[in-house]
């Protein structure tokens, strides 16, 4: 298989859009965008909005959030954190109340496990446990 490690959005399309072993007017046509600004887009002139992209993706059968990150719409870490959001909601096993309480834990935890650069000045969590050091003055 191909690496998909390319520069940039418009090479990246046109990778996933071979190997979709689809034409550039096959996927203008599932996408509902016009050839020529499907060209323009994969050749880098012109940016696409974020529906756009949400609608290549869904010709493409892939992440709407991966070109997002393509596009520099979205940074990789949130690409993860929008991912997670959307398996949550999507879960036909729990209810709404649910997977209102389920985020809410989820945000609670990623704020408690943020990096310490980060928070600016934001000093080190101490466990519960943990006693302060001990210090001989003498």
């Amino acid at each position: 298989m191909a690496s998909l490690n390319v520069g940039n959005l418009g090479e990246y399309l046109r990778e996933q859009r071979r190997q979709a072993q689809l034409s550039l007017r096959q996927l203008a046509d599932a996408a509902g965008v016009s050839n020529p600004y499907l060209s323009q887009i994969e050749r880098g002139l012109r940016k696409p909005s974020a529906d756009i992209l949400q609608q290549l993706a869904k010709a493409l059968r892939i992440s709407a959030e991966t070109l997002y990150v393509q596009a520099g719409i979205l940074d990789e870490r949130d690409r993860d954190e929008v991912e997670t959001r959307a398996v949550i909601l999507a879960d036909p096993s729990l209810n709404e109340r649910q997977k209102q309480v389920l985020l809410q834990i989820y945000d609670s935890f990623r704020k408690e496990n943020a990096p310490a650069a980060d928070a600016a000045g934001a000093a080190a969590p101490v466990d519960a446990d943990d006693e302060p050091p001990q210090t001989n003055r003498l």
